[in-house]
């Protein structure tokens, strides 16, 4: 017997809850919320927030279920979805500025997990991630921390393949900044080492 995937599950799912199964929306509810509220409460940093954000989520996953395409990721709606009710709540807070990164160039940066690190290292690194300007932070945590692919996130961001490698690529540069230092002073990461974000 072939083994579902993901994709395949989401759309059972979704089959099942546009013929009327509430069960199956529960369903769905608990594959997403999880992976939703980690990326939405990082960009707001409010988990009060992110969750209203994530339940309006469901709430427009439901309504619209019946428009949904098949011939797309429905993690890739679905998550549209959220990071655009996301940046809606960014805009009336005004907090956040935007920079353009669409000349810059550089080499893809290779990620490496270090085993033995002081137990205190993943709050310093969600504080770091907290602390990268909104498009950056958003690009890395759908790419380094949910694993989407490069071409899923620049459908999900609508913005060019090489912009997606360029933020991810830049965050994960601005996170070794902040880091590396701490790294080194406990002994944790040599000079050459990104970050672990095997602890994420």
């Amino acid at each position: 017997m072939v083994k579902q995937t993901d994709k395949d599950i989401d759309y059972s799912l979704v089959r099942a809850i546009q013929n009327g199964d509430m069960m199956a929306f529960s369903q769905l509810v608990d594959r997403y919320k999880g992976r939703l509220m980690n990326v939405i409460g990082r960009m707001l940093s409010s988990t009060e927030e992110a969750e209203d954000i994530v339940q309006e989520t469901f709430v427009r996953v439901y309504q619209h279920r019946q428009s949904f395409n098949f011939q797309h990721c429905f993690s890739t709606w679905i998550y549209t979805i959220a990071l655009n009710l996301a940046r809606n709540e960014l805009r009336k807070r005004k907090k956040f500025k935007f920079y353009d990164i669409t000349d810059m160039q550089g080499s893809e940066a290779e990620l490496a997990v270090e085993m033995k690190l002081p137990s205190h290292l993943p709050q310093a690194l969600n504080s770091a991630i907290g602390g990268l300007p909104e498009k950056y932070r958003t690009a890395f945590m759908l790419r380094d921390v949910q694993e989407m692919s490069y071409e899923e996130v620049a459908k999900v961001l609508a913005v060019p393949l090489g912009t997606v490698k360029s933020r991810v690529n830049r965050a994960r540069m601005m996170l070794r900044d902040k880091l590396q230092p701490r790294m080194e002073e406990y002994n944790a990461l040599s000079k050459g080492t990104l970050l672990p974000v095997g602890l994420l």
